[in-house]
C-alpha cells in the first residue's frame, strides 16, 4: 500500500459510482478533533453563471468513499445523499 499526502487527494477528481457524475477535486479534509481521524472530504462547488456567485461545497463522508485509486477518488451517493452532502459558503450547513 502506497502512502497518499493531502497534496495527492486534492490532486484526484472524485467520481460518483451511482451516476458517473464527477464532483470536482478536494480542497480539505474534516477531522476528528478527539482521534484525529478522518470524518470527510470538502469539494468545493460553485454555482451561478460563469462560476459567479456563491460557493457552496459537498461534504462528504469518509464512509462513502469506494475507492482512492492513482488518479481518482471513488465515492458511492445516490442523488438524496448528494444533495444532504452540500452546505452552504462559509461552511455551514443548511
Amino acid at each position: 500500500m502506497r502512502e497518499i499526502t493531502t497534496t495527492d487527494l486534492c490532486a484526484m477528481e472524485v467520481i460518483n459510482l451511482c451516476d458517473g457524475g464527477r464532483l470536482g477535486y478536494p480542497s480539505a479534509l474534516e477531522l476528528c478533533p478527539e482521534d484525529g481521524k478522518i470524518t470527510a472530504l470538502i469539494i468545493p462547488r460553485e454555482c451561478g453563471f460563469l462560476g459567479l456567485g456563491k460557493t457552496e461545497r459537498y461534504r462528504i463522508p469518509w464512509c462513502r468513499i469506494e475507492c482512492i485509486g492513482e488518479d481518482a477518488i471513488l465515492v458511492k451517493l445516490t442523488a438524496a445523499e448528494l444533495t444532504n452532502c452540500l452546505v452552504g459558503g462559509k461552511g455551514k450547513r443548511k
